[in-house]
């Protein structure tokens, strides 16, 4: 039981509990012994009744507004702000009686990263006594929460959140590869698990919101964060940021937040401004896209959070736009969660865009524009009180507070809090963080993120038996640090690519190692622009790494990037592997070893050398703790590379923008012929692809059906292919399908992305697939800017990669009044004679060319004869609509039912009686039999 001082303070009579750091954490939390906690709801207001806001049973609409009736303005403001966590802006890690003077005395919004152990402005990972173990951690987050339950006057719970990208950002938790990497696994559902997993930990930690995942769609591969984006395709981030959200709001053990909104990825030149970003695109682009993923995450997903972003679009900042968090965000997509500001993005409206004249104009516009929370590096005072002000002078309605505050109330009922706001499994947070089963699928992850890029006379994977000697060089082989980078775990065991090697070959063939370089040099990144020359250290480096690779079977080098080049505010200038790291390289190939480049990066990177001169080339992004671990079992062959890229490499920065998808017309060759008599004025093409990536064995694919091949505008159709792997080994094959809109009324992209499966297939095995086609992957926005479906053909592509395209069909859509007469057309006539259906025969006897019956293939009209009758012929006039040739039998009946064909043709001529003879008999029937469909008969003479 934890020691607990209950100090009555001279405010209101109240008591403030203050908790002491207990001798051993409890394997359970429960809260003080009081009068509050009942069975089965939790006396927040502490008035004895059970009001509708604290009835689990109750509707949860009904449970805001009861509990916002309650609410003072200075309650309702001070729900509108994050207090950032310890030692950033609260000084305390446990409430002190101070706390009941303080802004927060009538309760806060958020608590942001409190006690997680983040190293900013220096501050070392254990400067606290609760970062670790999880148990701990989560008790000392009760404890804070306490304060707000127990002691402010309505009992709101506060709403512990933190980062979350690659694992919850805790000092311990399980670390993924960067989200950058998880898009390069092109997995559902493993995308999902990662979810789940961090989901699980950040509420067992004690945190009940995160914010993830990154919905910004990558453009330019200079900017800094672009090891934060799923990739270039919307379509993609969309499919993988709803399959994060579902696993992270599972059971809604936590809110997602997603990020960042809107157009905030698309910074013209990469270049990092005053406000970050300045994207300057066409509003197309910005709906086609930047709001796409943004829009089926919140439908289909539920997304409860949504982060706005720093920058403007044309002009107008999107923190203080009532069009993008209102009309757009809320009205358009139905979101029902809050939005929080990205950090101080309220005081850049004053501060870098100049659009408000101080903070209390700046609070006016994002409240009013749609802000319910905001988040900053600074007291919620400075918030909250200009924000009173506002109200109390007439400068803001409460009208429009209380609207803001229903958005908060609703995730915090929804997550949970009023019906359960302590973590009270202690004990299940040691069992859960970190667990085996997590990191199990922490290292699948990062296996599927790898790609192969190059792999020249199959030198991967490398023989462990044969491979006696190995040389090991260049700045991220044994480096950390990319693994425990900001939004995700920080203080987590990490394998390294030379550990992982060392434990890979263990007793069986001997690592060289050294470093080879640093990640940059001291002039770096002047150094892109000015060729330095090495300095004696780094060439008797360079030359150690040399040394190895002489004595070695083969050569390992692992280079890249890292914090220094790559990340929040560290957008480059160039793609070329920053510092001596090619001079490095070159070295070793030059030796004439085998040479197998790592390559472990935050961006796409311009490696035109590597790829003409070594032989084998892995792209590794930033893949977690584990990645030291993955790599060694692709390199030696245990596991076998199939993650595909989800960017471009571009071989210049001459290109960009070059990015998928684009536009027929937007990478244009600049000529055939390179040379001083030739026309080539520039590169052309990427270096890879998006969607590409090698294996070590070999796939086919085939049997591509398409059903139906037409639909209308609301309908789907359902595309399948078989794949077989003819390889030797088991493997991933990314699947991918694309669409291409034939002919449409504005310029379309060459092709999108329009499904894809990530699939498991042994040697000799096939799997048939199918993918589903419906309204989302056909809608363009026409010139009104409007979502519709145009009438047209549609080529569906299936392929390796967006370059690789191996089979094709056409899919048609067919507007709804060429559907309806279409049905019209092709329903089947009813099968007639002059004695079941007289009506219809009669249209065939009025002497009426446009009167007639019509059949489709087996049917037939029947007339009866004069008995005994003889005939020898009979005339009749035919019409069809595409007067296509059909052929039709006379068929003679002499009674008892049974008939015999006396004449079988061709029509010769629609329109006009044309007489066709038979030889005569007499008989008491005779019968028109069609043999096509959509066949019509005007008029028939005897």
């Amino acid at each position: 039981m934890k020691n607990l001082i209950a100090l009555t303070l001279l405010l209101g009579g109240s008591t403030l509990l203050c908790a002491q750091k207990p001798a051993k954490t409890p394997a359970t939390y429960k809260p003080v012994k009081s009068e509050m906690y009942r069975k089965g709801w939790i006396d927040f207001n502490k008035n004895g009744v059970k009001d509708v806001y604290e009835d689990p049973s109750a509707p949860l609409e009904a449970r805001i507004e009861n509990l916002l009736q309650q609410m003072t303005l200075d309650e309702k403001t001070c729900q509108m702000v994050t207090l950032y966590g310890y030692k950033r802006v609260l000084k305390d890690d446990l409430p002190t009686p101070e706390w009941k003077e303080l802004l927060w005395k009538d309760g806060i919004g958020a608590i942001d990263e409190h006690l997680n152990g983040f190293q900013q402005w220096g501050l070392p990972p254990s400067d606290n006594a609760y970062v670790w173990p999880a148990s701990r951690h989560a008790w000392a987050l009760n404890e804070v929460q306490r304060f707000f339950v127990e002691d402010t006057r309505l009992g709101i719970p506060v709403d512990f959140t933190n980062e979350g990208i690659r694992g919850v950002e805790s000092y311990r938790a399980t670390n993924f590869p960067t989200q950058l990497g998880l898009g390069h696994t092109w997995n559902r559902e493993l995308i999902r698990q990662v979810g789940l997993i961090t989901g699980r930990e950040a509420r067992m930690l004690g945190y009940t919101n995160v914010y993830a995942p990154i919905l910004d769609v990558g453009r330019d591969q200079r900017w800094g964060r672009y090891e934060e984006v799923y990739g270039e395709s919307p379509y993609l981030v969309a499919e993988l940021g709803i399959e994060m959200v579902r696993g992270l709001q599972h059971n809604h053990q936590v809110a997602a937040t997603g990020k960042h909104f809107a157009a905030y990825s698309n910074n013209k030149g990469a270049r990092e401004g005053m406000a970050r970003v300045d994207p300057q695109m066409s509003p197309r682009e910005v709906e086609n896209i930047h709001i796409y993923p943004f829009k089926r995450v919140i439908r289909e997903a539920g997304m409860l959070g949504v982060m706005s972003s720093y920058n403007d679009y044309d002009g107008i900042p999107v923190q203080g736009s009532y069009y993008w968090l209102t009309t757009r965000l809320r009205g358009e997509m139905g979101f029902r969660g809050y939005v929080v500001s990205d950090s101080d993005a309220v005081e850049y409206l004053y501060t870098k865009h100049g659009t408000a004249k101080d903070m209390k104009e700046a609070v006016r516009q994002s409240v009013e524009a749609g802000l319910n929370v905001r988040c900053t590096f600074r007291s919620p005072d400075s918030f909250v009180l200009p924000l009173r002000e506002l109200v109390k002078e007439g400068g803001l309605s409460e009208e429009v507070i209380n609207d803001r505050v229903r958005d908060i109330l609703r995730v915090k009922f929804l997550i949970g809090l009023f019906d359960a706001p302590y973590q009270t499994d202690l004990a299940g947070a040691d069992r859960e963080v970190e667990k085996e089963e997590n990191e199990a699928i922490a290292l699948q992850a990062s296996r599927e993120s790898i790609v192969l890029l190059k792999n020249a006379g199959e030198l991967l994977p490398l023989d462990i038996n044969s491979t006696k000697k190995i040389a090991v060089c260049g700045p991220n082989a044994n480096e950390e640090g990319y693994a425990l980078t900001h939004y995700g775990p920080l203080a987590v065991e990490v394998t390294t690519v030379l550990e992982g090697i060392q434990e890979k070959t263990k007793g069986k063939a001997e690592v060289l190692y050294t470093k080879g370089c640093d990640l940059v040099d001291a002039h770096w990144p002047e150094s892109e622009i000015i060729d330095y020359p090495l300095t004696d250290d780094e060439q008797a480096e360079i030359d150690k790494a040399v040394e190895n690779a002489r004595q070695a079977d083969v050569a390992v080098v692992v280079l890249g990037g890292g914090q220094r080049t790559c990340g929040e505010n560290k957008s480059r200038t160039s793609l070329d592997l920053p510092g001596r790291q090619l001079q490095l390289l070159q070295a070793i190939q030059a030796t004439g070893k085998p040479v197998v480049l790592i390559l472990i990066n935050g961006r796409p990177l311009s490696i035109n050398w590597a790829d003409k001169f070594v032989p084998a080339i892995l792209e590794a992004w930033y893949p977690g703790s584990k990645g030291g671990t993955a790599l060694a079992d692709i390199l030696f062959g245990d596991y076998n590379p199939g993650g595909k890229l989800t960017v471009t490499f571009p071989k210049t920065v001459g290109q960009i923008p070059f990015n998928f998808p684009r536009k027929p017309s937007s990478q244009i060759d600049g000529g055939k012929n390179p040379g001083p008599t030739g026309n080539m004025s520039r590169i052309n093409g990427a270096l890879y692809p998006f969607g590409y990536g090698l294996s070590y064995t070999t796939f086919e694919y085939s049997d591509l059906d398409i059903t139906p091949r037409v639909i209308t505008p609301n309908e789907s159709a359902t595309v399948r292919l078989k794949v077989t792997n003819t390889g030797k080994r088991a493997g991933d094959e990314v699947v991918q399908l694309y669409i291409r809109d034939v002919l449409s009324s504005i310029t379309t992209y060459e092709k999108n992305l329009a499904g894809f499966q990530r699939i498991h297939l042994e040697p000799g095995e096939a799997q048939e697939l199918s993918f589903t086609i419906d309204r989302k992957h056909l809608e363009l926005l026409d010139a009104d800017m409007k979502w519709v479906v145009e009438p047209g053909d549609f080529v569906l592509m299936a392929g390796a990669s967006s370059e690789d395209i191996r089979l094709n069909g056409t899919l048609t859509v067919e507007d709804y009044q060429t559907r309806a007469k279409a049905i019209e057309a092709q329903k089947p006539a009813k099968r007639v004679s002059a004695s079941t259906n007289p009506e219809d025969a009669e249209n065939v006897l009025d002497e009426k060319i446009n009167t007639a019956w019509q059949g489709n293939k087996g049917d037939y009209i029947t007339f009866a004869l004069k008995n005994g009758a003889k005939v020898d012929k009979v005339a009749i006039a035919f019409t069809r609509d595409n007067n296509l040739p059909a052929t039709f039998e006379i068929q003679l009946s002499g009674g008892g039912g049974q008939f015999l064909t006396v004449y079988s043709g061709t029509v010769s001529e629609y329109g006009k009686l044309i007489s066709y003879p038979f030889k005569g008999t007499t008989a008491s029937d005779l019968r028109i039999v069609l043999n096509d469909d959509r066949v019509s008969i005007a008029e028939v003479k005897f």
